[in-house]
Formats: C-alpha cells, structure tokens, sequence
C-alpha cells in the first residue's frame, strides 16, 4: 500500500545537483588548501600528496574493474613512476612508465597466463591512465616557478567543474552526452568555456609572465581535456554499472571521481606551459 509519505516522495523530483554540495565545498576547500600548503613549503610533500592520490586512486579504479589485477604491484609501480618523474624530469617518467607496463605484462603472463588476456590489458590501462597521466602534474612542479604552474592547472581545471556544475544546475537544458552522463549539458560546457578563458587569461599574466591570449588558450585547452576526462570517467562507470569510484570523499565520491578531468587536462597543461612559458634559470 502506498502511503500518503511515499506518495509525497515519488511526486518531489530528485535535487538536480545530484550531490551533497555543503559536503562537496567543504572537502574542495580542504583539499584546495593541503595542496597549496605542500605546493608552497616543501615540494616533495607536494609529491607525496599526489602519490597517495595515485594509490588510492589505482586501487579504487582496479577494484572497479574487478578480476584478478594484482593492486599491490599496480599501486606500488605508479608510485615509482611519480617519484622517478620528480627526480629525474621527462625522460625518467618515460622510461619507468615504460617499464612499469613492461613488468605487469611480464609478470602477469607468467603468473595468470597468456589466457587472461582481459585482466593484462586491464592492468596496463590501470597503470597508464593513472600513474602515467597524474605524472604530469609532477612535471608541471620540477621548475622553479613550478608551484604557479600547478596552481594554473588546478584553478583552471576547478572553474570548469564548478561554474560547469552551476551554470548546468540553473540553465541546463541541452544534454551534451546523455547516454554516458545525464547531468552534463551544454549550458554548463559553455560556461566552464567562459570560466576557464578568464581564469587562464588572467593567471597567465599575473603568475607565469604569459600573455593575455596564451592564457585563453590555454583555458580552452584545458576545459576540453577536463571535460572529455570527465565524460571518459563516466562512460567507464557506466560500463561497469557503478555511480562513483569510491565512497572516500564526502559529495565527491572517490578520488578517482575528482581526478578525472584532472588527468586528462594535466599532460595538455604541461604541454602548453612548457610552450608557453620559459622555464626560470
């Protein structure tokens, strides 16, 4: 029998946020600062910070794609690929990247067999769509100047998902992909577009001794990096029939779900930078 309360809940449509946004800004703010704190004192907190973000996110990410992935060499190699990069630069991540994949495939087809071949492609994906990519944050930090280089990434990366997510809450009416993420619209593409150009167009000058139009370049590289990882993250959850990575972060989900757009727009800040931006003496 449905009850007066029941039938009260099933009229009242479901938050379009789709989220705990309170808990959402509190983490955000909290995360925003351990970032600024580790990026601004010692560096290679910074780079612990993201290596413990790698292995969480390597387990969460290997845990959802199930099978036998073995995550304690998965966590344990993307941690050598972060360190090594702060080390040794470009070619140091190369080379152990390369290696890291090397091993899991090695090893894998001794240990589970060359008939296993879905949980050996699924261990190199873990370890180059996480370790690989989340490396070029740490590239973005060896300079001198390295700290704003990465404060560029993340505040850029920030706007299109925060003025994204309001612009889409109040004006979204025209889903960008609604097979793969329902929430996403084109309203708020257009104003993570908005966002991210004035954030880069300003950060650039200010921070970094770029130009104006170097900086809205930048923004609109980095809001379709960010976006397609974003979309990239829920077309695979979707595939695995789950809502979140993880459980971890309250009104984000894991932590996997909050560096989506970051690792694809990572390697696109690193690129344009470096481009941009003379490296400091």
């Amino acid at each position: 029998m449905t009850t007066m309360a029941d039938a009260e809940e099933q009229s009242t449509p479901a938050p379009k946020a789709g989220r705990n946004l309170p808990a959402a800004i509190g983490v955000g703010v909290l995360m925003g600062a351990v970032l600024l704190a580790t990026l601004f004192t010692v560096r290679w907190a910074f780079v612990g910070l993201v290596a413990l973000a790698v292995m969480v996110a390597v387990f969460e990410v290997s845990r959802a794609l199930g099978g036998v992935l073995p995550r304690l060499p998965l966590v344990a190699g993307s941690v050598v690929v972060v360190v090594a990069t702060y080390v040794g630069g470009t070619s140091a991540m190369v080379v152990a990247a390369l290696l890291f994949v090397v091993a899991l495939v090695v090893v894998l087809a001794v240990a589970v067999g060359p008939e296993r071949l879905p949980e050996i492609a699924a261990s190199v994906f873990v370890a180059c769509y996480v370790a690989f990519l989340a490396s070029f944050a740490v590239l973005l930090a060896v300079p001198d100047d390295g700290p704003r280089r990465v404060v560029a990434l993340v505040a850029t990366v920030a706007c299109s998902d925060t003025f994204g997510y309001v612009v889409g809450v109040f004006l979204g009416k025209h889903r960008m992909a609604p097979s793969v993420s329902p929430k996403k619209s084109w309203e708020g593409f257009g104003g993570s577009v908005v966002a991210c150009c004035v954030c880069g167009g300003l950060l650039l000058p200010l921070t970094l001794h770029g130009t104006w139009w170097q900086g809205v370049v930048f923004g609109l590289a980095i809001v379709v990096a960010a976006t397609l990882g974003d979309l990239g993250e829920s077309m695979l959850k979707r595939d695995l029939g789950i809502k979140d990575m993880g459980h971890l972060l309250p009104g984000h989900g894991g932590v996997m779900d909050r560096l989506d757009a970051m690792l694809f727009a990572a390697p696109v800040a690193w690129a344009l930078l470096t481009a941009f931006i003379a490296w400091p003496s």
